[in-house]
């Protein structure tokens, strides 16, 4: 593993101020600026999203601020309106007071007398989003975005759906999430006596965004909002795009470098989670990030002339076949080279399938290996061995010749599709189509994967029943990937029905019969160039000094299956660890629990469940400061509906300040 610099000495000094952004409803919001130390005014750079600078993303913004600020910018961290210490209320994902208000933010950071006149954006996930989202909006002083692990597709390429299917697994998890992080309340510290008049006005418009996103089950105009992909001649900054291959959003960086201008575009995929590629979170190897992003920086708001426009258009991590593991530190591999997306060096090659018709009619459990949706770098996130999960499949193998047959390894990069030849004994289902390397030992390491609805097969924009009992082709691409095949090891498709808890099960799915003449797999196989691609070594500012206590409790397994046999049921208990308890150099001690379960069992779909409970505790000894957030979220089906319970409960020194509960009922629609 790469270790991380910590630097400590500058071109600049700097120093930091936490401020309030006027909005032009005269809403303030929260803002922290680490500025250099000098007399001359500096390009601002912004990151912009509702999760709490002053706790939540505190240790990542330490590491990665106060470097900016040291090159020469102001840097700038913004809480969303209604979250963290900024006034207003909480409204949906990306709505458009978001990013009006981020719009806004754009051109008052432009008219600061430290500021040169120019920005840039840069987030993961919601922040890197909504930077592509603003861009789109054209602010004039916006002129260079950095996106990471971001979607520019809401509906299919988000935590909603996937194929036109209800993604089970974060569509609920998400949702639970940020029904208890809107639920925190402003700092004491850092709002005064205000702080509870602002945390019960939030409360009273808190609303679980389950209700929004399930009542949208095809990709409408809700789900057209904010999607870049709607109009990307809309963006006019420079787009730096930022992914890695065990991210659900890396296809992202594949579009963008094919759809805008590329004098000012590049991207860059390597092999990691859903993390800035510089914080060593398995797997590895990280990289020098914010040096890479400074080079983008200097250039498209200083106009340094360097040679961050001649890098390639694509900078690629090719990894090497490996054992299945649910962590990796590093993977083998290399960083490869293309000019152009679709690249020259990429050539589509059809594998037909063989055989007579086969009936899958996969376990109602089938999935439960598939590893967590958004991998974060923890231990247990990366599907382990599939074995299992091709026993419940549909397997067709195409082994890679050895070098003595005139073979060699098989190196691919980009997205994969398939096409079936199905028949379907009932109007609704979905078909899961699994890429696999099997090696000689038969270990099966998943490489990549895709999802179909099989009434979105027209277009994800409308619901089409199957023809029962009738055969239709259906096309489905798998997400992007880079990976080599080596001679002797076996490539497999495995197509299986169901795949929870990934995809909610469609109520009536009785499985399909597919005909192996009219299906194929079709591989974007890459030519072996020699490639010369350098990143330097992560570094960092000085961290901010998180401390996390001991506890005497044995921590809860990260992920665990339990199977009742006699009910026949299962059930898959996750642990998200996204911080657990810290205690902040400001004295604040922040204390988090969360647990997500899926439950189903063999005898249909109609037995599927979600729920997620969460805990936050925030307290301040020094202002006799301590209240508490419970949450309880749930989501059951029958054949028409979906039924969703939430449950908030906030307290404060032990009392109850706020209890709410919703219950509401949403016809199945195409999900």
């Amino acid at each position: 593993m790469k270790t991380t610099k910590i630097r400590t000495d500058f071109p600049y000094g700097t120093r930091h101020e936490d401020i309030r952004i006027p909005m032009p409803d005269g809403t303030r919001l929260y803002a922290r600026v680490w500025r250099p130390v000098t007399d001359e005014p500096v390009p601002a750079l912004l990151e912009y999203l509702p999760h709490r600078l002053t706790d939540w993303t505190a240790p990542r913004d330490w590491q990665r601020h106060p470097w900016y600020a040291g090159h020469g910018y102001a840097s700038v961290r913004v809480d969303v309106r209604g979250h963290g210490n900024s006034e207003g209320l909480p409204g949906d994902e990306y709505d458009a007071t978001e990013l009006a208000d981020g719009v806004a933010v754009v051109n008052w950071l432009a008219e600061q007398p430290w500021c040169t006149g120019r920005v840039g954006m840069f987030g993961i996930s919601w922040g890197g989003t909504n930077s592509l989202q603003i861009a789109a909006l054209a602010p004039e002083p916006l002129k260079a975005v950095v996106t990471v692990c971001s979607t520019d597709d809401r509906y299919d390429n988000d935590v909603h759906y996937m194929g036109g299917s209800v993604l089970a697994v974060d569509m609920h998890a998400w949702a639970a999430t940020m029904l208890a992080f809107v639920s925190r309340p402003p700092d004491p510290r850092y709002v005064g006596e205000e702080w509870r008049e602002m945390w019960l006005k939030r409360l009273e418009a808190v609303a679980p965004f389950t209700h929004t996103w399930l009542a949208h089950q095809t990709r409408d105009d809700y789900w057209k909002h904010g999607s870049v992909c709607e109009d990307y001649a809309s963006i006019r900054s420079a787009v730096l795009a930022v992914g890695g291959w065990h991210d659900p959003y890396r296809d992202t960086v594949l579009r963008l470098v094919e759809h805008l201008p590329q004098d000012r575009v590049r991207g860059i995929i390597g092999p990691w989670p859903h993390q800035y590629p510089d914080r060593g979170l398995p797997p590895g190897p990280a990289i020098g990030f914010l040096q890479e992003t400074l080079r983008w920086w200097d250039h498209h708001l200083k106009g340094v002339d360097n040679d961050v426009m001649a890098e390639p258009l694509l900078r690629s991590w090719i990894s090497g076949s490996h054992p299945p593991a649910t962590v990796y530190g590093e993977l083998p591999g290399r960083w490869v080279t293309d000019p152009a997306w679709p690249s020259s060096n990429v050539t589509p090659v059809t594998y037909g399938f063989q055989g007579d018709p086969v009936e899958v009619a996969s376990p109602q459990q089938t999935g439960l290996d598939a590893g967590r949706f958004l991998p974060f770098g923890n231990d247990a996130d990366l599907p382990p061995d599939q074995r299992e999960e091709d026993a419940h499949s549909a397997c067709f193998d195409f082994p890679v010749p050895e070098a003595s047959e005139g073979g060699g390894p098989i190196e691919i990069l980009g997205r994969p599709s398939v096409r079936l030849r199905l028949m379907t004994p009932a109007p609704t289902g979905q078909v899961v189509a699994r890429l696999c390397d099997i090696a000689p030992d038969g270990s099966s390491t998943l490489v990549t994967r895709g999802v179909l609805n099989l009434s979105a097969r027209y277009g994800r924009d409308r619901a089409v029943e199957a023809q029962i009992g009738e055969w239709e082709s259906y096309d489905l691409r798998l997400n992007g990937i880079g990976h080599t095949f080596p001679p002797g090891h076996r490539v497999r498709l495995a197509v299986s029905s169901t795949y929870w808890p990934w995809i909610w099960p469609q109520p009536d799915a009785a499985g399909f019969t597919l005909d192996p003449t009219g299906s194929s797999l079709t591989l974007p196989v890459r030519a072996r160039t020699a490639d010369a691609v350098e990143f330097g070594e992560p570094e960092h500012a000085e961290p901010l000094g998180v401390t996390f206590p001991r506890t005497l409790d044995e921590p809860r397994p990260e992920r665990v299956v339990v199977r009742d046999v006699a009910k026949g049921e299962w059930r898959l208990e996750v642990d998200p660890r996204y911080g657990g308890t810290r205690v902040y150099p400001d004295g604040l001690e922040y204390t988090e629990d969360a647990l997500d379960t899926y439950t189903i069992a063999e005898s249909g779909p109609l037995t599927a469940r979600t729920r997620s409970d969460w805990t936050i505790r925030l307290h301040r000894p020094e202002l006799a400061w301590d209240v508490r957030i419970e949450t309880h979220s749930e989501i059951t089906c029958d054949a028409d509906a979906f039924f969703t319970s939430d449950e908030v409960v906030c307290r404060e020194g032990g009392e109850v300040v706020f209890h709410r509960t919703w219950e509401k009922r949403i016809p199945r629609t195409a999900g």
